[in-house]
């Protein structure tokens, strides 16, 4: 599993010109899924997302969590994130998890941080054509594999 996660200030997926997911101060967290991940992967993945601290406390250090600047988190699937390059020129996606695999890890996800983070979480729309857009805040921007 692997997930892309920046501090944004605001962020927001469209498709089909319809906003399906919209946040202001939080996380934008794309996520991969593996033809071998688990639901405890996807639970490490959501708990290190929600514990990060990348969000600057009062001195302006990076030591505060989403949780604790109670932000938002909009997660978007993004089977990409699997994508090979290293022969030729056209990416091989073999190791991306088929939509029967990653569909119900991508909604377990959804639910897990919900209820783990108690705090607003929207998304996208699984294996649709998205528009993102986000203003990623300082940039930051941390990659989490599992």
């Amino acid at each position: 599993m692997r997930a892309v996660v920046q501090r944004v200030s605001q962020a927001s997926v469209n498709v089909n010109n319809k906003v399906v997911g919209r946040i202001g101060h939080g996380l934008l967290v794309l996520v991969g899924f593996h033809t071998s991940d688990t639901p405890e992967q996807v639970q490490w993945i959501s708990d290190k997302v929600l514990k990060l601290r990348i969000f600057n406390d009062e001195d302006g250090k990076m030591n505060r969590s989403v949780l604790d600047v109670r932000g938002s988190v909009l997660i978007v699937s993004q089977f990409t994130l699997y994508g090979d390059a290293r022969k030729g020129t056209r990416p091989s996606f073999i190791e991306s998890a088929r939509p029967e695999v990653a569909v119900p890890l991508y909604e377990y996800m959804l639910q897990y941080l919900s209820k783990t983070g108690n705090i607003p979480v929207e998304s996208g729309e699984f294996g649709a054509m998205m528009d993102v857009a986000l203003v990623n805040d300082g940039p930051v921007t941390i990659i989490l594999e599992r």
